[in-house]
Order: structure tokens, then C-alpha cells, then sequence
């Protein structure tokens, strides 16, 4: 029997070397996809971080990843990724019975009424930024739409935010995805902006508890302070504002896919004729086809739970690995000419949720996909329509490239428009 699993198993395309984090810091979203394509394989082995570590892509990895008989959270994210993007305990580190309980948590503040909520709050803060920008001689878009992301997060968390604290807030959310991926000066920034935003949180849900201050009924603070885990417990403060800052951080991240919209309106011109007939199918393929295309999040990590034999490869309990998003969403094996903006691609598609991962893959209420894919969804198809169809403006001569190796990735010039006039 043992002859037999020995003959099985194949060996792993391996990348030789003692550590290749610096590898990874300087290709960024293309080294696992360079090494696919270098090994011909949709799997190898290397060694990042100091570990022993797989990286694998496309669908049927994506399927297999997701498997969570097979690979575990718990203890997977670097320490940098924690101190700054995740924090410690949020549900992205959670497992089995607790990971699928407090994901109810999260996936009970999306139904359609609170996402219509959302949808409001989004066009709202849309609303007052083009009055403000008409008054600009230029606007820097990234900067400008982190700030109404910040707001729209924060009113439909229930979070009240003072006027005077918004930017300060913005900046601090910001840190926390811009840093994981930094060294020095700038990863500590991300590190000090998740402490004092966890602080203030941890502040304002005891002040929840204790009747000082209520938020409406169905918002991420008023759920989440008063959700009890399986054990019939409240979550602990550190462990509350690290979920609710989860609801926040990721709105704000929103920006990033905002900017390439704005790029993509302005670099497919016919595409943008399409989107002013107002046609809400169309919206929508244009919005999924810019979270496949650009660049957003590089890859998500996962340890092996207990040995198992894929594809005959042999993973071993404990093993750090890496699921190549940005790979997969650019696999020649799922997409035809993946490297075309073609939003029509998404016309009939029936793809399974490992095909298509910009945020993971999976399902929503058991898996460890993005609860808040549908967030992300609405409130870009929102600004899209005020981007294409409700103002004009001019978008000056600037570099507008944006890097594969920055994670993330944003236009070099953060995308600067003039002369912003309402449409009437």
C-alpha cells in the first residue's frame, strides 16, 4: 500500500534557493504568475517568509484552496499582514464552526435593504464631492475618493465620525492596506494607524454597550457589538473593533478599484459610449471586467490542515500557501485573451466562484470568500455612473501607468482631473 502512494505522487516543481521574499517584494502580483509560466505548472514549491511554502493558481487550485477539509487560516497570514491589514482574532483567521458563525455576523448586514442603504450613502457622498470639485482646479481622484469612501463607510457602519476627523481617519484606513506589503518607515505607519483606529473602535463599541451612544438597529456597530459567539458570549472589544474596522478598511480599499475605473473610462472611450445608455446589465459587466482586469490584491494564503495528495502532489500538514488571485484572473486556461479590457466577456458568463477571484474565492456564507463582494460591487457601479454619466471633466496629461510590483497597485499619478462640471 505504501509502495503504491510513493509511485503516486509526483514530484513538485521546485524553486531552489534559501528565501525568495525578495523575489516577491520585487515582481509583486507577477511572481507566482512568472513562475507558473516558467515551470509550466499551475503549482511549486519555494520557500518565503523563512518557510517551507506552495504557491498554486487557476481554478481547480482555486477549488481545492477553498476546501476547508483541506487548508486552514489560522496562524497563515505573515505577522505584517496582521498588524496592519487583518488585525489579530477578525474572522479571516477563524476556522470551522467559529469561522462560519461570526461570518453570519458579517453576511447579516448585507441583505438587499441594507445594500440599497449603501447604495444611497454612496450616491449622497458623490453627490456633495462633485459640488465640492467644481469649486477645485484639479482633483486628485485616489485621494478624493478614499475620503468619500471613508464617509460612506462610516455612516452605513453607524460609526459617527467628527467633520474634523475624517481625513485623519481616511489616512489611517488607508495605511492599513497600503503597508502589509512595505518595508520600514512606511509599514510602520500601517501598524500605528490599526492601533489608534482600534482604540477609538474598542472606545466607542464599550460605549455602545453601555447605552451611551446607539447605533441604528442594522448597522456593522450595533450587530457587532451586541453579536454573541457560539458560546453565548459577547466578542471582546479588541476582537469587535477589529471586525468593524473590517466593514471599514475594505470600503475605503474600494478606492483602488474606483481609480481604475476612472482609468478604464478614459483609456476605452467606445466602452464608455455603451455605459451611457444607462443599461444596468452593462454597468455591471463593466465593473466585474475591471475587478478581473487590473491589478487589486496579489494572492491569498492558507496552511495545509493535515496531509492529502492533489493532482498527485503530496501536501504536508502545516505547509504555508499561496493561491494566486491575480493569476487566475488573467489564466489563458479560464480567459480568452486575458489580457484585453473586454467587459463583454461577462455578457453569458456562468463561471464557477474559483474562476473568477479578484477578492477569493468560494462561497459567501461558507467559505472564506469576501463577505463584502457585494459592497464592492454597488458602490463601484455607483461611482462609475458619476464617472461616465453624471459630470464632465478633463483629465490632463500625467502618467497614468501603474505598477505590477507596488502592491497595491495605483496609477502613478493617483489620476488627476480638471474642470469638473456637473452634467445637467
Amino acid at each position: 500500500m505504501e509502495m503504491n502512494e510513493v509511485s503516486n505522487t509526483n514530484q513538485m516543481p521546485r524553486e531552489e534557493g534559501i528565501d525568495h521574499s525578495l523575489s516577491l517584494m520585487r515582481e509583486g502580483y507577477m511572481y507566482i504568475m512568472n513562475r507558473r509560466h516558467s515551470f509550466n505548472s499551475n503549482i511549486f514549491k519555494t520557500r518565503l517568509f523563512g518557510k517551507k511554502a506552495i504557491c498554486i493558481g487557476g481554478k481547480e487550485a482555486a477549488e481545492v484552496f477553498y476546501d476547508t477539509e483541506k487548508f486552514k487560516r489560522k496562524d497563515a497570514a505573515p505577522n505584517r499582514a496582521v498588524q496592519t491589514l487583518f488585525g489579530k482574532n477578525g474572522v479571516q483567521a477563524l476556522d470551522g464552526q467559529n469561522h462560519k458563525h461570526r461570518k453570519e455576523m458579517f453576511m447579516s448586514i448585507m441583505s438587499p435593504d441594507e445594500l440599497e442603504k449603501l447604495t444611497d450613502i454612496t450616491k449622497n457622498q458623490w453627490e456633495m464631492a462633485v459640488d465640492k470639485w467644481e469649486q477645485m482646479d484639479k482633483v486628485v481622484l485616489y485621494e478624493e475618493v478614499q475620503e468619500i469612501m471613508c464617509r460612506t463607510a462610516c455612516q452605513w457602519a453607524g460609526v459617527p465620525v467628527q467633520e474634523d476627523e475624517v481625513k485623519k481617519l481616511t489616512k489611517d484606513l488607508v495605511a492599513m492596506f497600503e503597508s502589509p506589503a512595505t518595508v520600514g518607515p512606511a509599514h510602520w505607519l500601517g501598524r500605528n494607524a490599526r492601533n489608534r483606529v482600534e482604540k477609538w473602535i474598542g472606545e466607542l463599541i464599550n460605549e455602545v454597550r453601555d447605552g451611551k451612544v446607539n447605533p441604528p438597529e442594522n448597522t456593522a456597530l450595533h450587530r457587532f457589538a451586541w453579536h454573541r459567539d457560539l458560546e453565548g458570549n459577547h466578542l471582546d472589544t479588541e476582537t469587535t473593533a477589529v471586525e468593524v474596522i473590517n466593514i471599514l478598511r475594505p470600503i475605503v480599499a474600494i478606492a483602488i478599484f474606483i481609480n481604475f475605473t476612472a482609468l478604464a473610462v478614459h483609456h476605452y472611450p467606445e466602452e464608455r459610449e455603451k455605459l451611457e445608455t444607462g443599461d444596468e446589465k452593462y454597468a455591471q459587466m463593466f465593473v466585474q471586467e475591471v475587478r478581473r482586469f487590473y491589478p487589486f490584491f496579489p494572492f491569498v494564503v492558507a496552511l495545509v490542515k493535515k496531509d492529502f495528495t492533489w493532482n498527485s502532489y503530496k501536501f504536508e500538514e502545516g505547509t504555508l500557501t499561496l493561491l494566486d488571485l491575480y493569476g487566475t484572473n488573467h489564466d489563458p486556461e479560464i480567459w480568452d485573451n486575458p489580457d484585453e479590457f473586454s467587459p463583454d466577456r461577462f455578457a453569458e458568463w456562468e463561471g464557477s466562484p474559483f474562476s473568477f477571484i479578484p477578492q477569493g474565492g468560494g462561497d459567501y456564507f461558507m467559505g472564506h470568500r469576501c463577505a463584502g463582494e457585494w459592497v464592492t460591487i454597488e458602490v463601484m457601479k455607483v461611482s462609475l455612473d458619476y464617472l461616465a454619466n453624471r459630470m464632465n471633466y478633463e483629465v490632463p496629461d500625467q502618467d497614468l501607468s501603474f505598477s505590477m510590483v507596488s502592491i497595491p497597485s495605483i496609477p502613478h499619478s493617483k489620476v488627476v482631473i480638471k474642470n469638473v462640471k456637473r452634467r445637467i
